[in-house]
């Protein structure tokens, strides 16, 4: 059987799936579920200085081959994060702190006060498409955001510093490159495409309250192969990258592996095929590789480009 471990920033990750943020990752209780369940590393919900309610229900709404959701970045806040996290090392695989702020010195004050609990790197989402003042809304996703947001994160804390980045933007190389000049450990590439919208014909009006969500599922697989083959190219396939969004079965995470991807990111996954999908996923990857004679992904990783 083939080596399923990656390697992220001196990182050893049993096996290449991470628990994307916002799916189950609400609590230390869920998390360890989703490690017994097979991910190799898992994201906590992102976590902003102050609890929100983020937008009104409903928030998520399934169309074709996907969802659409504008869940506004509901969380515990701060404090509350680090009574609950506090001992993560109990969940029994890495795990990785993601924080937004509305600026750069929020986002580094974030940075600062969740290292002091033992997570594995910090993730930051410069990507939601949905959530005014934060993310795209906010201006995150132009190359001189991306870099200030890193460079100030980067000067608080001594974790490795994952930066999220979403496959709406035009200059994606640009983005890529700026956040590696700022220090960047790795790069989670993506989030949710969109804003989409789904319409309610009999109501006349659409479905979430917002109006408009991200669009994830395998609908937008396709678009996450070539963000991360981009990726890989503007970086010279020097910084590790996370691919996110679509993965739900082993085939998926073996095509953006050879896109570029070092590890893979689950998160709709987890609805339809359950908590198992990890498992499942993995067991996938195994099949593929022994009929393949792939040793190890080391192989995979970034082929497609040779």
């Amino acid at each position: 059987m083939a080596d399923l471990n990656v390697e992220l920033f001196g990182l050893r990750l049993d096996n290449p799936l991470i628990l994307a943020s916002g799916i189950l990752g609400t609590t230390k209780g869920a998390l360890a579920s989703c490690a017994k369940a097979g991910a190799g590393a898992v994201t906590i919900k992102s976590i902003t200085l102050e609890p929100r309610k983020g937008h009104k229900s409903p928030t998520l709404v399934e169309v074709e081959d996907g969802f659409l959701n504008a869940v506004g970045y509901s969380n515990m806040g701060l404090a509350e994060a680090l009574c609950e996290f506090k001992n993560i090392k109990d969940v029994g695989v890495p795990v990785f702190a993601s924080v937004v702020g509305k600026d750069a010195a929020e986002f580094a004050k974030l940075a600062a006060e969740m290292s002091r609990i033992k997570f594995a790197a910090i993730e930051l989402p410069l990507s939601c498409p949905h959530t005014p003042g934060l993310g795209l809304l906010a201006g995150h996703g132009t190359p001189e955001a991306t870099y200030g947001i890193t460079k100030a994160v980067k000067k608080k804390t001594k974790l490795p510093v994952i930066v999220k980045l979403s496959p709406n933007v035009m200059n994606l190389g640009e983005v890529a490159k700026a956040a590696v000049k700022a220090g960047a450990d790795a790069i989670n590439m993506g989030n949710s495409v969109g804003p989409g919208m789904k319409i309610n014909i009999e109501a006349k009006k659409s479905v979430l309250d917002y109006k408009a969500g991200g669009l994830t599922g395998p609908a937008i697989k396709p678009i996450t192969v070539r963000c991360v083959y981009d990726v890989y190219e503007a970086t010279k396939g020097k910084t590790p990258i996370i691919g996110t969004g679509g993965v739900t079965y082993g085939r998926d995470a073996i095509e953006l592996m050879m896109a570029g991807a070092t590890a893979v990111g689950v998160g709709t996954a987890v609805y339809y095929r359950g908590i198992k999908a990890f498992k499942y996923i993995n067991n996938e990857i195994q099949v593929f590789t022994r009929k393949t004679g792939v040793s190890g992904l080391g192989e995979l990783i970034g082929v497609a480009h040779r």
